[in-house]
């Protein structure tokens, strides 16, 4: 008996699973890591609603929230305050998360998430071993990818596979272990400080041009140099965004690996993600 059903032209079985998915997607499950887009949190833990102030806030949404809705490449400032790892932008009065905490709470997160692969980019002013020591604590380091510079790169799903899923970088420090890449040694990226739409750039900022990851920096700052929510509307809209990232691409010839903004809920980083990713 023929119990398929049909839909259109198409005949879909009842009885067939659902295509797999990886961060979301089945498309991108036989990609290479370096062959996808992902959507990015510029001073992901600086959120308003994690207690953040207002002038130095970079973000609406706290980090749970930010991964619930899709984000999956996080940039996180760690300094050392009062003895111990801790998230700030500028002073920690201003506000301030634990790091230990929220290295537990992105781990949990992956945990539950078991088709999901997240990239962290450190700004890391303090030393290493406090990092280390609180990502070990929390689980994430025995889910960390370990690239070798020169080989290639594993597609979503083999990394899920091999549940090493977690690719972690920083700005200073780098290996050992292996698993604490230096991110200018993978990733280039563009200038940071823009005042105007008319300002973006694609130019090589950090690292080099021929690493095989790409940053596009995407966000607008007041004249004092502080976040502006009311300008990420603007610079997060589809038209602005879209443009700059794809234009970047056939500028350089580089996919745009991870696209970061401020106040990511502002706009349409995902629909802009999804489309470079030709979803």
């Amino acid at each position: 008996m023929d119990v398929s059903t049909s839909t259109g032209d198409a005949e879909v079985s009842p009885d067939l699973p659902p295509a797999r998915a990886c961060n979301g997607h089945p498309e991108l499950c036989a990609r290479r890591f370096d062959e996808v887009v992902f959507p990015c949190t510029h001073n992901a833990f600086a959120a308003r609603d994690a207690g953040f102030k207002p002038v130095n806030a970079n973000q609406r949404r706290a980090l749970g929230q930010q991964l619930s809705d899709g984000v999956r490449c996080m940039m996180l400032d760690v300094v050392l305050d009062d003895g111990e790892a801790a998230l700030c932008h500028g002073p920690c009065s201003f506000g301030r998360l634990v790091h230990a905490e929220v290295a537990a709470e992105i781990a949990g997160f992956m945990t539950e998430h078991p088709d999901e692969v997240l990239t962290i980019i450190y700004q890391d002013g303090i030393e290493q071993s406090y990092i280390e020591a609180d990502l070990e604590a929390a689980g994430l380091t025995v889910m960390a990818y370990v690239h070798t510079i020169g080989d290639a790169w594993p597609t979503l799903a083999e990394m899920i596979d091999a549940d090493q899923r977690v690719l972690i970088t920083a700005e200073s420090g780098g290996p050992p272990p292996a698993w604490y890449h230096h991110v200018w040694d993978l990733t280039w990226d563009t200038p940071y400080t823009y005042h105007a739409v008319a300002e973006f750039s694609c130019a090589l900022n950090r690292g080099a041009s021929d690493n095989p990851l790409f940053l596009i920096n995407h966000w607008l700052s007041t004249e004092f140099d502080t976040p502006s929510e009311a300008d990420a509307k603007t610079a997060n809209a589809y038209d602005v965004l879209h443009a700059r990232a794809s234009g970047c691409q056939a500028d350089t010839g580089r996919l745009p690996n991870f696209v970061a903004v401020d106040f990511y809920d502002q706009g349409d980083l995902f629909a802009v993600v999804d489309a470079l990713n030709g979803l």
